[in-house]
């Protein structure tokens, strides 16, 4: 075996999926940057009542970004401690102030603040792309909002929709999501610097003498971290943060499935309305040349199932988190905090490029309109009959005789006899002008609102993206 990094198994998220900025940002390397960030503040405030001197606090700062991962990990083999490894790392680099890292604090104290500061962070990079995604669904929404076609329930078609308004589900779960993420970016909180079990009784007597309470002091430092603290914490910070925040990504993820579920489904053959963006050299099929298979479609659907089994995990560790705290959750954050934003980074620019790029058949539209249309649109022909005189009653049944002998038709593959047969009923045109029987079972124009509501929902978007751009 060599020593590329393949040789061994490498999670696919550290190369394959989410953007390098997400990625540098779950770095075991960015994850101590933040340790060490966090010591520092915790000097400089040790500082400014006389407890630690300005040279120390100096010294740590000048090595603050000297990362050592492997003399740390060799550490942590003897230690059997990340952060006390880290510790005694940052402590070996600073001859001056390497006595007074730590001083007072938990581990806790530490990981717990600088995990919300990597959530927040993390929705901070993907919050835009979010945006991004909400932008071209806008678009896409008042390009198609007038473009009729057959909607489906149950997998059937059943009466005419538009495009646009189709998007328009999308974009209304959109709206959901994202407000759900900014109010949660917003409301991200720290552990704090409460000790052991949240009592702040080591930083009581740490401070005795100082004129400083605890909670003035907690006060100071989570200020320069820019991150509120929860009023009460244990050992850690509460664990349902978490939970909310991963099933709120899950709703990402759940809206995004829905999308490209759509997509795979219009894109068969049969139906042939949406595509995927296809380039020049993309192989469908490593045996069958000719097919053009919805990959990205489907990469969204399996990361997506991925991402929603990740709130199970993060539901556990807040109702497992025993009285002031169990271990039983360390191992499992590591990884579902980072791939739980991963895979979102991943869905979210796939699922731009797919609703920037989509490809609408209006040729297939309008044949799905000529093929089932019809029957939709005899429900407006009935409509009218009852409202010229006719018995509501007996014309349902000349509508389904007709409707029936219809199906046959289609089943035997001709195309749909309705709109030719109904006019030259003599039953119908004893009530309505054979022209205007034609006219009504145009299903095209049978979308009611549809146009309004979609751009409605666009027009929602935009006012949502306009109310960040201004925040």
């Amino acid at each position: 075996m060599g020593d590329h990094p393949h040789d061994v198994w490498q999670s696919p998220f550290s190369w394959r999926y989410g953007s390098a900025p997400m990625r540098a940002l779950w770095s075991e390397n960015h994850r101590r940057r933040l340790w060490r960030r966090l010591w520092v503040a915790l000097a400089e405030v040790q500082s400014e009542i006389g407890l630690v001197r300005p040279d120390q606090v100096d010294d740590l700062r000048a090595h603050q970004d000297d990362i050592d991962l492997d003399a740390a990990l060799a550490r942590e083999a003897e230690l059997h401690h990340d952060l006390m490894a880290e510790v005694h790392t940052y402590a070996a680099q600073c001859p001056v102030g390497g006595g007074i890292i730590h001083l007072g604090a938990t581990s806790m104290d530490i990981e717990d603040n600088v995990d919300a500061l990597r959530l927040r962070d993390a929705l901070d990079l993907l919050l835009p792309r979010v945006e991004a995604l909400m932008a071209a669904t806008a678009d896409r929404v008042e390009q198609h909002a007038d473009d009729a076609t057959m909607a489906f329930t149950h997998l059937q078609p059943a009466e005419p929709t538009t495009v646009g308004y189709r998007l328009a589900q999308t974009a209304q779960d959109l709206l959901v999501d994202h407000a759900d993420l900014v109010r949660i970016r917003d409301g991200i909180r720290g552990k704090g610097f409460k000790g052991a079990v949240g009592t702040s009784a080591s930083y009581g007597e740490l401070l005795l003498g100082t004129g400083m309470s605890p909670a003035t002091f907690e006060a100071r430092l989570m200020g320069k971290l820019s991150l509120p603290a929860f009023t009460a914490a244990t050992q850690t910070a509460p664990r349902k943060q978490e939970y909310v925040l991963l099933a709120s990504l899950a709703s990402l993820g759940q809206s995004l499935y829905k999308f490209a579920a759509d997509l795979r489904l219009l894109q068969s053959p049969p139906i042939g309305e949406w595509a995927e963006p296809f380039g020049k050299k993309q192989i469908g099929s490593s045996a069958m040349p000719f097919k053009r298979n919805p990959i990205h479609a489907e990469n969204i659907d399996s990361l997506s199932r991925q991402l929603a089994a990740l709130p199970r995990i993060a539901w556990d560790n807040a109702a497992h988190n025993y009285l002031e705290r169990t271990l039983d959750d360390s191992a499992n954050r590591r990884t579902t905090l980072p791939e739980a934003f991963l895979l979102a980074d991943e869905l979210v620019t796939r699922a731009t490029r797919l609703m920037a790029g989509l490809v609408v058949d209006a040729g297939a539209s309008a044949r799905l309109l000529a093929t089932y249309g019809p029957f939709a649109a005899t429900e407006r022909l009935l409509m009218h009959l009852a409202r010229a005189g006719a018995d509501r009653q007996v014309f349902h049944e000349v509508i389904r005789e007709h409707s029936l002998a219809a199906w046959a038709a289609l089943k035997a593959g001709q195309s749909n006899p309705l709109v030719e047969a109904l006019p030259a009923d003599p039953r119908v045109t004893a009530y309505l002008p054979a022209a205007d029987a034609r006219a009504l079972l145009d299903a095209s124009a049978y979308v009611g609102d549809a146009p309004v509501r979609a751009r409605a929902v666009a027009a929602e978007l935009r006012a949502a993206l306009a109310n960040r751009s201004v925040a």
